[in-house]
């Protein structure tokens, strides 16, 4: 062994001592597994407790955290002397494995979920297969339409493409990257673990934070774009105007409108619509709305135009958006007025603005197999632990503040929380604590800076109802006129008036929309009867609330539709729609599980529920469910033609 080689051998012992003080003890001790294939490591004494307000080292002491940390660099240096690694562990050995770091037995219909998920495997398990020759011919005749290249058209054309099949992405933008190009406001960022908020199979061991901001995650997803190439697939500043469907050519023919008004009508043999629910930015219909002589504008179409030092500014609403924009802008402007209907349920986030320790950064890119458990130990504890505190227990007394024993602990633990951060403010207490169950609107991450910015001398919460907006301001049904400079709408998107921005006319010339009457449903959330060939992602009743990311529902979304065209390819079928029943049962179900959840009970409003008072959203089962449903189309469930 050479000198040199001795010293780059120290440099890196040395870089992982210090990494290792940033470490996720629970994963390290995966790693140990791997490195030794000694499972004798995993302990009772050592075995992670899930901890809702814990630190996220599963409760395990100090001293045993050192003791793992040493074992795993002793392991680590002889694997960079050249000590080969044992086998990969067994079946048995990766589903105690699991079960370890999990800190409690995993149902066993989990095991394959969460192992595709963990995704130990080199390659990557969701990637199609077109690899006969028949396949390769037919999907090089094909051609697929893609609207929208946010997340979720980003994904599906790295799946087209591997499959082989032509396709065109269609984008009403200049640029990639969806609802993270377009909401560029102040505090905008993800309320998702980044290491999770990624595709399976194009982790980002870089995120500067935990909970990273719009421009770093707009940048993620233009890397990602380039590094498939899809840029050469995309039409920008294009939108779909029409889809409408041939029966007797079995095409779809799509017409486009481009940047300079010229329309065309390209056709194709499936169209796949991956246009978000939130990007629609919708103002309420307030007396006098357009009357206002200051500014106003919409948090997604933000005025960077606009200086707000000094100015008194107005923020309408206090959701998810403005919950990030308040903080931001509280610092900068004279007075800040909060225009509340009702309070968000803040759910203690103690590194939401954290950056990620460089130490951390280190071992997600070296430390072999490290990057997989922590990836997979946040998807576990954000998957279904928490849909049971959520879920109605139809025998619990008084539903108004919460819905079931588990859930009214959790409304007090989540009160004290709140309590703590301004515990000299009364007034203020009285109006940000919920009078609704948690679950029941969208809760948001918090790490304090909130109520900070709520409780400052500058800063005025108002929750007298809006009556009518003036040439000045705003007038409250106490009959209140409060004068300011700017409005800032944060009031949220046209959510539940799925796919609103264009035509789809199906078989017998059937328009999607009038179908739906505003009540939008789908089959899986993708497909409808009398519409051959089209498929939402991200459509009605795929939402989550407390379970999981939203990158997950659009992976499994696309492998089953990019599988749905297999299926055409394998039986020689032009087109394939869902039956009625199928579709109908579907959607009974859905809103029968959907009336047992917290979002689905009366007395309230969410952005969860349509016009017509029914949830539309959300997704009210297990992930597990979504992902056994979404392996593969089952043939029987479709009409194909």
């Amino acid at each position: 062994m050479s000198a040199a080689h001795d010293t780059r051998k120290l440099e890196k012992s040395d870089t992982i001592e210090e990494a290792l003080k940033d470490a996720h003890i629970p994963s390290l001790m995966m790693v140990l597994v791997h490195l030794t294939g000694d499972t004798s490591h995993l302990t009772p004494d050592v075995k992670p407790v899930y901890d809702f307000w814990g630190d996220g080292q599963g409760g395990i002491a100090p001293e045993k955290q050192a003791k793992i940390r040493a074992a795993v660099k002793d392991a680590f240096d002889a694997f960079l002397d050249g000590k080969k690694l044992p086998p990969p562990p067994s079946d048995a050995t990766m589903r105690k494995m699991m079960d370890f770091i999990s800190g409690a037995e995993i149902p066993e219909r989990y095991v394959p979920f969460l192992k595709e998920e963990l995704g130990i495997s080199v390659s990557d398990t969701r990637e199609p297969k077109w690899d006969t020759p028949k396949l390769k011919d037919i999907a090089h005749k094909m051609k697929v339409i893609v609207i929208g290249s946010g997340m979720s058209g980003i994904l599906t054309g790295i799946r087209l493409q591997q499959a082989g099949v032509p396709f065109e992405i269609i984008e009403k933008n200049s640029d990639v990257g969806g609802t993270w190009f377009e909401n560029a406001y102040p505090g905008c960022r993800v309320d998702n673990p980044n290491h999770l908020y990624s595709f399976s199979f194009e982790p980002n061991h870089e995120w500067p934070q935990h909970f990273s901001t719009q421009d770093v995650l707009l940048s993620y997803f233009r890397r990602t774009a380039d590094k498939y190439g899809l840029r050469k697939h995309i039409r920008f500043e294009t939108e779909v105007k029409e889809a409408a469907f041939d029966e007797k050519s079995g095409l779809w023919n799509v017409r486009l409108r481009g940047k300079n008004g010229k329309e065309e009508t390209i056709a194709a043999n499936a169209v796949i619509s991956a246009v978000g629910q939130l990007n629609q930015p919708k103002i309420p219909d307030i007396k006098g709305r357009d009357s206002f002589k200051g500014v106003a504008f919409h948090t997604a179409r933000w005025r960077h135009d606009v200086d707000l030092r000094g100015k008194r500014v107005a923020v309408v609403g206090t959701g998810a958006t403005a919950f990030q924009v308040i903080p931001a802008i509280a610092d900068q402007v004279k007075e800040l007025l909060v225009f509340q209907r009702s309070a968000p349920w803040l759910g203690p986030t103690p590194d939401y603005h954290k950056d990620v320790s460089p130490g951390k950064k280190w071992l997600l890119e070296h430390l072999p197999f490290y990057d997989k458990w922590y990836r997979f130990y946040l998807f576990w504890t954000m998957t279904d632990g928490i849909l049971e505190m959520v879920r109605v227990d139809p025998t619990w007394n008084d539903m108004s503040k919460s819905v079931s024993p588990a859930n009214d602990m959790l409304r007090e633990m989540l009160t004290e929380k709140i309590k703590e951060q301004a515990p000299n403010r009364p007034d203020l207490l009285e109006k940000v604590i919920p009078n609704y169950p948690f679950g029941g609107k969208r809760s948001v991450r918090d790490n304090g800076v909130y109520i900070a910015a709520l409780a400052k001398p500058t800063t005025q919460l108002v929750t007298a109802g809006i009556r009518e907006i003036t040439p000045k301001g705003i007038v409250t049904d106490d009959g209140k006129e409060h004068d300011v400079d700017v409005i800032i709408w944060g009031t949220g998107f046209y959510a539940s008036d799925f796919l609103r921005t264009f035509r789809i006319v199906g078989k017998n010339g059937v328009e999607l929309h009038d179908r739906w009457k505003g009540d939008a449903r789908a089959y899986l959330g993708m497909t409808i009867p009398d519409f051959p060939n089209f498929f939402c992602i991200y459509g009605p009743n795929t939402n989550i609330v407390v379970n999981g990311s939203i990158i997950f529902f659009s992976e499994a979304s696309v492998r089953y539709i990019v599988n749905c065209l297999k299926l055409l390819a394998e039986t020689g079928k032009k087109t394939m729609e869902v039956k009625s029943d199928v579709h109908d049962a579907f959607n009974t179900k859905v809103d029968e599980a959907n009336r047992l959840m917290a979002w689905g009970q009366e007395g309230f409003t969410s952005w969860y529920k349509n016009q017509t008072g029914r949830v539309s959203q959300n997704w009210p089962y297990l992930l597990v469910d979504y992902w056994e449903r979404t392996v593969a189309p089952d043939p029987k469930d479709f009409v194909l033609n």
